[in-house]
């Protein structure tokens, strides 16, 4: 029937219900049987037949379906086959679900039968389950069971477009079947058949599905682990672009004797890389990460160890003394450590350390003109070299601070002779002073140095012209940053070798 037909039958029929009319009016008759529906092979039409009314001078016959129309569910006219002996139908819509059919018989000028049994189509799903490693297959059951009823259902199976053949077959009552074992990368395609007593059959549209399985990395890269602020370590994972797991656990385990731990699972689509922040680390001590895929509930591939760097410090008469931990463990190498200071002022570069070294000295004296509160606090970096999958970490320690005293020590002897050793004198003070005057007399009061800059050293010459071996007599008046006045006098011993 034509499209125009099949919306004149939705509107002469979608709203009419059968009704009785008296002997004069209308003569209602009996109802068709629908016998068996059915989805032709290799299409998505449904096939239905029946049996005709009993009933003389029937004109047409009416086929519903089961939908919602304006919100209200029932069975509303989809077509009418004005051809008395017609005893099936092709329904051509996609079996995007079951669909539930029923039938009525008509008789001019307006005398509908009440409608049939109703049969429905076999809808079926199926899906795969690769941890494992199989198929499951669902379908509505055919219903009702009546006038034919099923004595079991035939579950066909189709390989990379082959012929359909049984792979097994379940009782009446039953609605779902699993197939055990699957080849990878493979197309499936299943039918359904219900068998039914006489001999007849219905038959569900394919469901079609593939057996890829989930690319799993072939690496996952341990960035850094980096101390962000006080007990947060950040960390960072690169994955294998060619990965499509979408779970991932990190793990963390505190100190060489412990064992790691799940602190974190991260789940999503199209993961290549992974960010973190431990907020619950201690920076002052050793922390291990590494990171795994996670297939099947199972960790399938893990990382290299990520670790962070523990700065100590401390002092040791004029020095203090820096030692941290290598840095664990990069698929590269550690190409330096570099040192950073802050004196107060901000933190600056001041050394790169070679990376089989990881302690470092540095003496008083040669920062404690820098110092603006008394304090100098550092941090180690460490950056990689030589990572095969062209990454560059890089980590940085937590921060380690040493509060020096204020101190005052004085010299009491140098060798102004251009050897470069001990060359020039100055008090050795652990602040920058908020006043300063320092004065160098000969024994006999003459002046022979003057300065107010705590930066400025006597270099042993006076006017230009270098003083005579011998002991001369020093004057420092210094205020300390905390307002405290400092008055000192002592000798320093000239000496000159050669």
């Amino acid at each position: 029937m034509s499209i125009r037909h099949i919306y004149s039958a939705l509107v002469f029929f979608g709203f009419f219900t059968p009704c009785i009319y008296t002997q004069n009016e209308c003569e209602v008759p009996l109802p068709p049987e629908l016998t068996s529906v059915t989805i032709l092979p290799e299409t998505t039409t449904a096939f239905l037949t029946w049996t005709p009314s009993p009933s003389p001078g029937i004109a047409a016959y009416i086929i519903y379906i089961h939908e919602t129309r304006l919100g209200n569910p029932g069975f509303f006219a989809i077509d009418t086959i004005w051809n008395p002996s017609a005893r099936t139908y092709s329904d051509t819509r996609i079996q995007f679900k079951s669909f539930q059919y029923r039938i009525a018989a008509f008789r001019a000028p307006k005398c509908a039968s009440e409608l049939s049994n109703i049969l429905s189509t076999i809808f079926t799903e199926s899906g795969i389950d690769t941890c494992k490693k199989k198929i499951n297959i669902k379908w509505n059951r055919y219903t009702p069971p009546t006038p034919q009823i099923v004595t079991k259902y035939t579950i066909l199976m189709s390989i990379n477009g082959s012929s359909y053949t049984e792979t097994g077959s379940v009782a009446p009552d039953t609605d779902s079947f699993v197939l055990d074992g699957f080849t990878i990368n493979t197309d499936y395609c299943f039918k359904i058949v219900a068998n039914l007593n006489g001999g007849s059959s219905s038959s569900s549209y394919k469901t079609c599905l593939n057996t890829k399985m989930q690319n799993s990395p072939d690496w996952i890269n341990a960035d850094y682990a980096t101390v962000k602020a006080k007990d947060a370590i950040s960390l960072s994972f690169t994955i294998d672009p060619l990965s499509e797991t979408d779970t991932f656990a990190l793990e963390r385990k505190t100190g060489y004797s412990g064992s790691f731990q799940q602190i974190a699972q991260i789940s999503g689509t199209n993961i290549k890389s992974v960010t973190y922040t431990d907020n619950n680390a201690k920076t002052d001590i050793l922390n291990f990460y590494r990171l795994s895929a996670v297939i099947c509930k199972n960790h399938y591939v893990t990382s290299n160890i990520a670790s962070n760097i523990v700065l100590d410090s401390k002092v040791s008469e004029d020095e203090i003394i820096l030692k941290w931990n290598n840095y664990h463990e990069w698929i590269g190498s550690v190409s330096s450590y570099r040192l950073f200071t802050d004196p107060g002022k901000g933190f600056i570069e001041t050394a790169a350390i070679s990376p089989p070294d990881t302690a470092f000295i540095i003496n008083i004296p040669d920062i404690m003109f820098s110092l603006v509160n008394g304090q100098v606090c550092f941090y180690i970096s460490a950056t990689e070299t030589g990572n095969i999958h062209g990454i560059t970490g890089e980590s940085v320690s937590d921060t380690s601070c040493i509060s020096l005293e204020e101190t005052v020590t004085v010299p009491n002897i140098f060798s102004p002779d251009g050897d470069g050793l001990n060359d020039l004198f100055r008090p050795v003070i652990t602040f920058t002073p908020s006043g300063y005057q320092l004065l160098i007399t000969d024994r006999q009061r003459k002046t022979v140095f003057e300065t107010r800059d705590h930066n400025e050293p006597w270099d042993g010459s006076s006017g230009g012209t270098s003083v005579s071996r011998g002991v001369y007599l020093w004057f420092l008046k210094l205020t300390t940053p905390s307002g405290r006045k400092i008055s000192r006098t002592g000798t320093v011993t000239v000496i000159k070798n050669r």
